[in-house]
């Protein structure tokens, strides 16, 4: 028969020391019940948009996911569908996070691996500060400042790779005004740059001292150290930036409402053309609703984006749990 082990004072003391102590079990009281708050809240919204939605989408008389028609004036004659703004809305988020995340990767590793110690801080809160600028700020400087200024870019490309489809116009005027995917894209790239930045920023700096020390030991240069440490380590941390910045993208409304122009024909997944997303329709078509089953219609449509940029995020999630933050 084995022997009792003789119990340790000093962590008997310790566990009823713990046990007592009403702070620890009041805390993951609060802990817990915040968490079930957010959970709580999130259904509600997807209840309550699939509750206000479903009678327009009882009465719609074409697909909701497949047709390209949007007539919501009356209630008895409703017919809407979501593919147009879907496509518009995936395309354009996608455009500007091709832009943003190399350069989001460049800023990051300059301010960790390369930037003087004195201005590293600077260049931190001036790439954050991005993040503050109201977004129809951004609208604006787009329409009266950015769209101008790449005319010239968007005639060359249009001019000489037009036949491509994605630098193909069949409005000519929308290229030479610049109101297009093309400009709305780089407006949300920036836009979407300092949440990539940050999370990458913050990642790298956590790289372990003595993998960089190894590599430096071993004869590598700065570029190698950050090529065969540095990014290695923090890739799936830019990898979950990048998809919570694709997040703030798709649901974007001011500053694609003001930049971009609306379309008269299908979308045709070219940059030069025209067009709406869920969240920049929605806007446009708030002050026209007048009913229940219009409102129900544009509901529908936010539900959508909801489940769209939810799902997002949770791939984001996914990605981090998945690999890690090594």
């Amino acid at each position: 028969m084995n022997a009792k082990l003789p119990e340790d004072p000093v962590t008997t003391r310790l566990n009823r020391g713990r046990a007592a102590r009403p702070g620890d079990a009041i805390f993951a009281g609060l802990a817990r019940g915040a968490a079930l708050f957010v959970t709580a809240v999130i259904a509600a919204i997807g209840v309550f948009l699939l509750w206000r939605a479903m009678p327009a989408l009882t009465r719609n008389e074409v697909n909701f996911l497949t047709s390209r028609e949007w007539r919501t004036f009356t209630p008895d004659s409703l017919a809407f569908g979501v593919l147009d703004l879907f496509l518009v809305t995936v395309f354009v988020s996608a455009f500007a996070l091709f832009l943003a995340m190399p350069v989001a990767l460049g800023i990051a590793i300059f301010i960790t691996q390369y930037a003087p110690k004195q201005t590293k801080k600077g260049l931190g809160y001036l790439v954050d500060l991005l993040a503050a600028v109201p977004s129809v700020v951004y609208g604006l400087w787009g329409l009266l400042v950015l769209a101008p200024a790449l005319q010239p870019v968007a005639a060359f490309l249009h001019e000489n790779f037009g036949w491509f489809f994605l630098f193909s116009a069949e409005n000519e005027g929308l290229v030479e005004a610049g109101f297009t995917i093309f400009t709305a894209g780089i407006v949300l790239a920036v836009m979407i740059l300092p949440i990539i930045t940050a999370i990458t920023r913050e990642v790298f700096t956590q790289t372990p001292t003595a993998q960089v020390e190894a590599a430096l030991a071993l004869g590598a240069t700065k570029w190698e150290v950050v090529r065969t440490t540095v990014i290695p380590f923090g890739k799936s941390g830019y990898v979950s930036g990048s998809m919570l910045g694709l997040g703030r993208a798709l649901g974007e409304t001011m500053a694609i409402y003001i930049v971009l122009a609306t379309a008269s024909s299908d979308f045709r997944w070219s940059l030069f053309e025209g067009g709406q997303t869920i969240a920049s329709k929605i806007a446009s078509g708030y002050a026209e609703i007048n009913n229940e089953l219009q409102a129900g219609a544009y509901i529908a449509a936010g539900l959508v984006l909801f489940v769209l940029t939810f799902a997002v995020n949770a791939v984001a999630r996914a990605i981090v749990a998945g690999k890690g933050v090594h």
